[in-house]
């Protein structure tokens, strides 16, 4: 649950800055504004102290303890990136939010357009930052955030695009959070059954004998190493009335993976709960896109099961045939996040029942792409140079940034079977992510694709806006994609 939020149009008063005990304010790259900033004095003191001026502030916030108030001050450059300002606005929240405040009040000055600008920067990270996730402490001092009071600014929506967003933003990092023992594959579509009742998708599912009968192989190899037949590909369905465009959504959602046969080492296997990200995410924008009624219709799949050892895992040299029809040859059974998404591209291109303008896929996919990017960006895969070009757009306006990779068709070869129509990997390593990208493409039925490597779904310490490690990355992309996608 996101803090309930009081706005008040006038700028904040002194008498009621004084009451505040937790106090954020937001002002513009203006030296002029800071005699207008509650608690001028403090303010003044500490940027002597540092012997500095408050417009060289932008990227390291004031954070003072004035006569009983916690006030964090921080700059608001334009000239920085989406990403930058985030940055700063998430050191200064953070500043505050270390005390695990019930209440938070921010102040946003200047002209019109950067009050709304500000409101909108700091609501966010007050809301993303604020929200409690999932921690199983016998003593819990992580209190969440339950009251915020704007002044500067008043939206008549209450914000609601921005507060859609962080909650799609806060639903992926919750369901990412949870440990294995807790989002099974079966928990996780009871979850997503209750989801879809509370918001009015439509929702069907795939599951293991299903898919079976279907001829689902690709999916079904991964899915047979588990004791329990709790895996399925689950259909949700998002309808506006006055859409004209519909976008497929495909996550990747192994709730946990050892590696199969190819077992994963301790250090390799920690931390391999989350992934089921890339299904998360694509949960996360279909909350953001339904809370926000954007005029789209939305088709998420989820592809949920488990890579577990045992007499019944897939192994190396198998053959299976994927649900269209392609043979492909296992050359490592820890390369099951391609085989579980190539049956759910395929289901999702075929359309049910509209075909998709657009496929993007989400999946924690290739250590390749972590080595390539690091945990700051993550990598996308398009079918053209424009939907590529729309892609970083939206990861530039969303402060959630990413970078295109090549997939020309001659990497085709590293592929090549003597007994199959394609193998699943290679043992070699090189540029795994882009010969995972060009596995992939045989699934989309030449619908116009994007896949998106989340290299970036953890990053120590946060990144952008949020500031714990798991950050919901691909959510902010998501949504700014598919608004850019629908106006065009």
């Amino acid at each position: 649950m996101l803090a309930k939020l009081e706005q008040h149009a006038a700028v904040i008063s002194d008498a009621a800055a004084k009451r505040a005990r937790h106090l954020l304010v937001v002002l513009p790259k203006a030296a002029s504004l800071v005699v207008h900033t509650p608690f001028k004095g403090a303010l003044e003191a500490a940027l002597a102290r540092r012997k500095t001026k408050l417009a060289d502030q932008a990227k390291a916030p004031v954070t003072v303890d004035a006569a009983g108030t916690l006030v964090a001050w921080v700059v608001i450059d334009s000239a920085q990136s989406v990403f930058e300002r985030q940055t700063a606005m998430r050191k200064a929240v953070s500043s505050l939010l270390g005390e695990n405040p019930g209440g938070l009040v921010i102040a946003v000055l200047g002209d019109t357009a950067q009050r709304r600008a500000a409101a909108e920067l700091a609501l966010y990270t007050a809301w993303v930052n604020g929200a409690k996730l999932p921690e199983r402490k016998k003593i819990n001092k992580n209190n969440s955030l339950r009251n915020i009071i704007l002044y500067g600014c008043h939206a008549q929506d209450g914000f609601i695009a921005t507060r859609a967003q962080a909650e799609g933003n806060v639903l992926c990092r919750e369901l990412t959070a949870l440990p294995p023992n807790e989002l099974t594959p079966g928990a996780y579509r009871e979850r997503i059954k209750a989801l879809a009742k509370e918001h009015g998708w439509t929702r069907e599912e795939y599951d293991f004998k299903r898919l079976r009968k279907m001829g689902a192989g690709a999916f079904c190899a991964v899915a047979q190493g588990s004791d329990e037949r709790d895996a399925a590909i689950v259909h949700l369905q998002y309808r506006h009335p006055q859409a004209k465009k519909t976008l497929a959504l495909v996550g990747k959602g192994i709730c946990f993976d050892t590696g199969g046969h190819n077992l994963k080492s301790a250090r390799y296997m920690q931390g391999m709960h989350e992934d089921m990200n890339g299904s998360a995410v694509a949960l996360g924008i279909l909350l953001a896109a339904t809370r926000a009624t954007l005029a789209v219709n939305i088709d998420c799949w989820m592809a949920l099961a488990q890579n577990h050892l045992s007499p019944r895992a897939y192994k190396q040299n198998e053959v299976v045939t994927a649900l269209n029809g392609t043979t492909i040859e296992i050359v490592h059974t820890d390369a099951e996040g391609r085989m579980v998404l190539a049956d759910t591209l395929t289901l999702a291109a075929r359309g049910k029942p509209d075909k998709p303008d657009v496929i993007i896929d989400f999946a924690t996919l290739t250590g390749s792409m972590h080595v390539a990017l690091g945990s700051r960006y993550s990598g996308i895969f398009a079918t053209s140079d424009v939907l590529a070009r729309n892609a970083i757009a939206a990861g530039v306006s969303s402060g959630e940034r990413v970078c295109a990779f090549p997939m020309d068709d001659d990497y085709d070869a590293a592929l090549d079977s003597s007994i199959a129509d394609v193998k699943q990997c290679t043992l070699d390593g090189e540029a795994d992510h882009i010969l995972a990208a060009r596995l992939l493409q045989r699934f989309t039925e030449k619908r116009p694709w994007i896949h998106v490597d989340l290299s970036a779904h953890s990053c120590k310490g946060g990144l952008g806006a949020v500031g714990t490690d798991t950050n919901g990355f691909g959510v902010g992309w998501g949504v700014a994609f598919l608004r850019s996608f629908n106006s065009q």
